[in-house]
């Protein structure tokens, strides 16, 4: 697919097929993640994919927003091995896995499964359900499945700021 009618096209899926994803897109998906691009190419994302039954009553319990999926993926990052800028000491971790997270919609998007950012969700629950460990944070999760015949955007997706309200050139 062209690049600006994939990304004209992509929007967020919140209604889901009952039919699991085909474990050679859930592959393209996760090669996706793998080779975006993070801070110094550190490399500090870890992704949770979370498509059994048990792993979906957890997740269940830990986001109202699923929204019915049977896939679903919780990106984080590794405190512990992000880059660091030395002039503030602010970590790559949260932009990292956000890059992370857009390449992975997208090419969901380009295998024609649906996807949700989901930021809706509690990560100190969702840490204790999935034993995550004190080093790894988690930022994003990504529901994910075969968009329902009746699945439509929101009714804001298409409305955009004008661009001069977004872009400057030179100074704010």
């Amino acid at each position: 697919m062209e690049y600006f009618e994939l990304i004209k096209k992509r929007y967020s899926v919140r209604k889901f097929t009952d039919e699991p994803l085909k474990k050679e897109a859930i592959d393209k998906i996760l090669e996706a993640a793998h080779i975006a691009p993070t801070g110094c190419n550190a490399q500090p994302q870890r992704i949770l994919v979370i498509n059994t039954p048990e792993a979906i009553e957890k997740l269940r319990e830990c986001t109202r927003a699923h929204f019915g999926t049977n896939t679903a993926m919780l990106i984080c990052y590794n405190k512990d091995e992000c880059w660091t800028r030395k002039y503030d000491g602010e970590q790559s971790g949260m932009v990292d896995a956000s890059i992370v997270t857009t390449h992975m919609m997208l090419a969901a998007e380009n295998e024609g499964i649906g996807s949700t950012w989901v930021m809706h969700f509690n990560p100190f629950k969702m840490k204790e359900m999935f034993n995550i460990p004190e080093n790894i944070v988690p930022v994003a999760l990504l529901v994910m499945g075969y968009p329902a015949p009746d699945a439509v955007p929101h009714e804001f997706h298409s409305q955009f700021r004008p661009k001069d309200e977004v872009v400057v050139y030179d100074s704010f």
